[in-house]
């Protein structure tokens, strides 16, 4: 891990990574082996002071997924990567917000600036109040059963700039049925996002937390913790053309601290809001 921490910043050398760990020639060597036999990293030969080996890492984050093997329904498997952009339907209270590449979209606090044609372009959107929702084309083969379908977005709490300690109560829909709530803990700014533009400034929203959902027949799941008993059946997969998610938070939640959606462009995840369909024929 510290040797993929180093490489971060850039290709080094078996020596300069010895060197910057402390660590012996030998163990550096034999540790910079294995991650390549991983695919982790990727070693060059490159022409200099005679010929040196160059290590470069091959990727910015890794997820592992801890479930047990035998917890994992072998079948095949959908995925669809949802632009944030490409809501279907929206209800936004100020503050509100949605936010391009290089510039907002329409104008700050108006909820008509969500009917932007532009807003297929968003980056990054904010309310108060309100939901967005996606509708995912609907892969499953005719015949097939439907045996799980995950959800993963990057999302936190909407504050005025940004706020650690600000709880919101945000809730998921499938196909109009409500799977479960989640209280983000805050709004998270103030140290730059991995994705985050430059012209975007540090004292507004940074970046969120990836959340993942999973739906099965065992029931609904929140980052592998149970928070309702909805199953993958009671979906109805089979019978729409369409797969629906929105996201929102209710005005009578609790914790109304709003919503930060992000896209590849903005946060730390480079997604937008992903959905894996796995199923057995």
């Amino acid at each position: 891990m510290n040797i993929l921490k180093v490489l971060s910043t850039g290709p080094h050398n078996v020596n300069e990574l010895s060197e910057k760990l402390g660590l012996p020639f030998s163990t550096t060597a034999v540790n910079v082996k294995k991650l390549q036999d991983m695919n982790l990293i990727t070693t060059e030969l490159i022409p200099g002071r005679g010929t040196q080996k160059i290590n470069t890492k091959n990727f910015d984050r890794i997820i592992i997924d801890l479930f047990p093997e035998d917890q994992i329904e072998e079948g095949n498997m959908i995925t669809f990567d949802m632009p944030i952009g490409e809501y279907i339907d929206c209800q936004a209270e100020p503050s509100c917000g949605i936010v391009g590449m290089d510039d907002y979209i329409g104008m700050q606090d108006d909820p008509r600036s969500f009917y932007e044609t532009g807003r297929k372009h968003a980056q990054l959107l904010y309310f108060r109040v309100g939901h967005v929702e996606y509708r995912y084309p609907n892969r499953l083969p005719y015949g097939a059963k439907a045996t799980e379908l995950e959800f993963s977005a990057e999302i936190c709490s909407e504050a005025p700039y940004h706020k650690l300690d600000w709880p919101s109560d945000i809730t998921l829909w499938i196909n109009d049925i409500e799977i479960g709530t989640w209280t983000s803990p805050g709004d998270f700014g103030g140290e730059r996002g991995f994705n985050t533009p430059k012209w975007w400034g540090l004292h507004f929203t940074q970046y969120g937390l990836l959340k993942n959902w999973k739906i099965s027949k065992d029931g609904s799941f929140l980052d592998g913790v149970k928070i309702s008993d909805v199953t993958v059946n009671e979906l109805n997969l089979d019978e729409k053309p369409f797969i629906s998610l929105r996201l929102g938070v209710k005005k009578d939640a609790v914790n109304v601290g709003g919503l930060n959606l992000f896209g590849k462009e903005f946060g730390n995840y480079r997604q937008g809001i992903i959905m894996n369909l796995r199923y057995v024929d």
